[in-house]
């Protein structure tokens, strides 16, 4: 019992660094980017609150946890910008050993129920791991509109770019796209994204 609970110990203790990670994006305050803990709790947060936006029948609290655990990977592998593909792909690599590394250091049972959902989250194949996408999409682009397109400007990000890496939100709850595909045509008359 004492070896499960150090392992466990050791888990919460490396993924304390993931409050060191820097995101791309900037907090709604602009004075400073989040960090992909705080990033990770704000989206489970957002789950909880954006509920009734799921497809009916899906399990919230599932999308939370694999909300709780999508990025814990980021210890190791850091965080991309979602409009640098390349950048994302090598990440993507970097990830899957991330993965084994911290879901290895917990009890052989419950590390494999983690990596599991870390799994569904990635493929997104099922009903919560789209909702879950949807809203680790969603959330971004509420802070650049926000913060009147800070990062986008930054980064010369397109609508087009912005288009066709967020529509699958549609899938998982068309009532968020069009509520962001409203504003993000917004932000581009306002100059915020570029057309």
């Amino acid at each position: 019992m004492a070896d499960a609970l150090q392992q466990r110990i050791d888990f919460i203790k490396a993924i304390d660094a993931l409050k060191e990670v820097q995101r791309k994006t900037y907090l709604l305050t602009e004075s400073r980017f989040e960090n992909s803990a705080e990033h990770s709790w704000a989206v489970a947060t957002m789950a909880l609150t954006f509920a009734s936006y799921a497809p009916e029948d899906t399990n919230i609290n599932r999308v939370i946890y694999m909300l709780l655990l999508h990025d814990i990977v980021e210890v190791d592998a850091g965080d991309a910008l979602l409009y640098d593909d390349a950048a994302r792909a090598a990440k993507a690599i970097q990830e899957k050993e991330a993965a084994t590394r911290l879901f290895g250091l917990l009890p052989e049972e419950q590390g494999r129920e983690f990596r599991a959902i870390w799994d569904e989250f990635e493929a997104e194949e099922s009903q919560e791991a789209q909702f879950a996408a949807a809203l680790d999409r969603f959330i971004p682009m509420l802070h650049n509109l926000e913060t009147e397109g800070r990062a986008w400007r930054e980064n010369h990000v397109s609508y087009q770019q912005v288009i066709d890496k967020n529509q699958k939100i549609e899938k998982a709850s068309p009532e968020l796209w069009e509520y962001m595909h409203t504003r993000i045509k917004v932000a581009v008359n306002r100059g915020w994204l570029a057309p």
